[in-house]
């Protein structure tokens, strides 16, 4: 496969690029890998034991870019 120049898009462009990209893929067709079950396993079980405790993503997410702004 050829490589692809990028360099006339801007980071934004890029980072756009890159959602489509994975927006496009079948997460059914990607398997996880043990380690990766083992992880959502665990934190599924901390969720089931104090449903209350966490935030929400979308909160979590506005803090994060606030944070590196």
């Amino acid at each position: 496969m050829p490589t692809l120049d990028f360099s006339h898009l801007t980071t934004d462009q890029r980072l756009d690029l890159i959602a489509e990209l994975c927006d496009s893929i079948d997460h059914d067709a990607v398997p996880l890998t043990e380690a990766q079950i083992a992880e959502l396993d665990r934190r599924l079980v901390m969720l089931d034991a104090e449903p209350g405790e966490g935030r929400d993503a979308f909160e979590a997410l506005i803090d994060l870019r606030r944070r590196h702004a």
